[in-house]
């Protein structure tokens, strides 16, 4: 009996890559702007590790080894645009890849940060780019906010993308009331996502009407952000796919939203005088439950998305059964 085979769709958790002694030092000098920890191990020029990930740079080659979850986004946001400058084609044999065109071509790209994150908004962001824009925004390291993880450097590069000349932008921040709200409505967190990226779309086309197209990432539906545009966004050419914030235009987006997320939940965590935590783990039901015990339970409400599971499982925890949703529940 033959070995079972891994699909060819699973995300690769190991990759080797030759680099140069002067790459190396470029990768030193990226992992530290995002963050990480490094280290000097043995026959190594430096090691890190981040999550579920780890990255070794080794003396004799020289070579970087990364290992474990992200491997692929890894290679795709950070190693290939920042460290090898050039795009490789994912699979065990490696060939140079032109990057292409579009992304240097007129057109607004569209991301959004917070549909996960229990507290928090949901904010949807917008960026213009022509080649002038998208050379630039590459060549600082704009790239999708996720291979980034570190707040300050969010900061900095959406400071940066806002003072670019020639760049136009938009930011849709729904607050977590306003999220409330829009849910009860649409009943669908898909249909919102569609209504804010239209309303994105529709911002940007008021500032910059002559742009031919939009690039956003792929949604289930296709056609929930056409249905959702008015008037003045039906002409444009709208375009869907994964993965989209490889394109310096949604990596730019990726990077607003991400900014104006973070910045809400720290500025929320001062006034309520508690840290606001990302995502929708068992440290953020804590916080949730301590939050209502203290404030009272019409407090979540204001802070956080009330259709998430966390959002019942916390309610029912604080007997606050009284204020759930009568709606699905998201995770």
């Amino acid at each position: 009996m033959s070995g079972s085979k891994t699909p060819a769709s699973a995300p690769r958790t190991l990759h080797t890559c030759p680099l140069s002694l002067a790459q190396v030092e470029k990768l030193r000098t990226i992992l530290l702007a995002q963050g990480w920890e490094l280290e000097k191990r043995p026959y190594m020029h430096f090691f890190g590790q981040r999550e579920r990930l780890s990255v070794s740079a080794y003396e004799k080659g020289p070579k970087v080894l990364l290992q474990g979850k992200g491997v692929e986004e890894f290679m795709e946001f950070t190693m290939e645009p920042q460290v090898l400058c050039e795009a490789r084609v994912a699979g065990v044999e490696e060939k140079s890849q032109e990057i292409p065109s579009e992304w240097f071509a007129p057109h607004f790209g569209i991301d959004e940060s917070g549909k996960g994150d229990l507290f928090g908004p949901l904010v949807i962001a917008g960026a213009y780019v022509d080649a002038d824009i998208a050379r630039h925004w590459r060549a600082a390291g704009v790239q999708d906010s996720k291979a980034i993880g570190n707040d300050a450097r969010i900061r900095d590069l959406a400071q940066l993308i806002l003072e670019t000349p020639g760049a136009v932008t938009s930011v849709v921040v729904i607050g977590p009331e306003r999220y409330n709200a829009l849910y009860e409505k649409f009943k669908n967190l898909n249909r919102l996502l569609a209504w804010g990226h239209a309303r994105v779309i529709e911002n940007l086309l008021e500032l910059k009407p002559d742009c031919p197209r939009a690039l956003s990432d792929q949604f289930a539906n296709p056609r929930l952000i056409q249905s959702a545009l008015m008037e003045k966004g039906r002409g444009i050419q709208l375009d869907q796919r994964t993965k989209a914030e490889s394109d310096p235009a949604v990596a730019a987006a990726s990077i607003l939203a991400r900014a104006q997320f973070v910045g809400w939940l720290a500025k929320e965590g001062r006034v309520l005088g508690m840290p606001l935590p990302k995502g929708a783990s068992a440290a953020v039901k804590a916080a949730g439950c301590d939050l209502v015990r203290r404030e009272g339970p019409a407090v979540l409400g204001k802070v956080a998305k009330l259709h998430f599971k966390t959002a019942h499982e916390i309610l029912s925890q604080t007997s606050c059964t009284q204020l759930l949703p009568e709606t699905d529940k998201y995770d």
